[in-house]
């Protein structure tokens, strides 16, 4: 039998109300809207069902992937052979915890957990409220906006290990740019955190929230499918500003271009393939290159 057929019966066995799908293409969970098909996709409900097929992938060999909302992410056009596991689609309670505390799933929304937070009088998240991922991805990558970071709240992340659950804090979360204790180990699976924010008034919280959305709608190219900012900032530079001055904007590869709105910003223009898309990254990393001596790094995660 092959893999996904032992994990199959597995699952039937063992998670009967699992939803899993077969084939599932990318394309329709990615930001990017590129990536080929999944061989397996499921969507657990909660914690305890996310631990237990862990295990079940564990039994028949197989590493899957943890998928949030797709926001940062260039799936490779053959597909992902393997379990991709969606918090995003189910894994979203967040409860408060304390009189400045929160405690929520990977899986909740960036977005949602910032509107939870407004609605309870608790400032510190604003910046989060346009970020499109999840409350996993955006610790694993350390996402942050407009001055502020997860590493700024996030104090206490849930994680199943190898070996069993463990609670980190602190140094251990090993918070950097763009960068976590989770960021190139993916058989750590989070599993929710807790955050610490502060008092602050619902409309004031709102009225922020509402400037920054602004700030990104103006400025950002949210009318076309893609990955967020494509390079991490490169020291004492900003990516966008260095590709513009190389004249790259509008630069085009199938179905991918640098947009013109924002160089900082590779979209999908029209059905642009995973290949498109890398091509478009190493021609603009190699212009950039030439042209100023700096070698942009990507921020999108490309997998495999």
């Amino acid at each position: 039998m092959l893999w996904y057929e032992i994990l199959d019966q597995k699952i039937k066995e063992n998670l009967p109300d699992l939803s899993v799908e077969q084939e599932v293409s990318m394309k329709r969970h990615t930001s990017f809207r590129v990536g080929g098909a999944a061989r397996r996709m499921a969507f657990p409900k909660n914690r305890e069902q996310l631990v237990i097929l862990m295990g079940l992938a564990q039994e028949c060999g197989i590493r899957p992937f943890i998928l949030g909302k797709g926001t940062n992410l260039l799936v490779d056009d053959a597909g992902l052979d393997t379990l991709v596991i969606k918090t995003a689609e189910h894994m979203s309670a967040v409860r408060s915890t304390g009189d400045v505390t929160l405690e929520a799933d990977a899986g909740i929304s960036l977005a949602r957990l910032a509107v939870f937070a407004q609605q309870a009088g608790l400032a510190g998240l604003e910046f989060a409220h346009g970020i499109p991922g999840s409350l996993g991805g955006g610790i694993c990558m350390n996402a942050g906006a407009y001055g502020g970071e997860m590493s700024q709240v996030v104090t206490e992340v849930t994680a199943l290990f190898p070996d069993g659950i463990r609670h980190l804090t602190g140094e251990e979360l090993q918070f950097s740019y763009r960068r976590s204790i989770f960021s190139n180990q993916p058989e750590i699976v989070i599993l929710g955190a807790a955050l610490r924010l502060t008092k602050g008034d619902p409309l004031e919280i709102r009225a922020k929230m509402d400037d920054l959305m602004a700030r990104r709608k103006q400025s950002q190219p949210l009318e076309y499918p893609s990955a967020g900012s494509t390079f991490k900032r490169p020291i004492g530079n900003y990516a966008g500003t260095l590709i513009e001055k190389t004249g790259l904007k509008g630069l085009t590869v199938g179905g991918a271009q640098v947009s013109e709105k924002h160089a900082g910003f590779v979209i999908n223009i029209g059905d642009a393939t995973c290949e498109d898309v890398k091509r478009l990254i190493t021609q603009v990393q190699k212009r950039v290159l030439e042209q100023w001596g700096v070698l942009l790094e990507p921020e999108v995660k490309m997998i495999p």
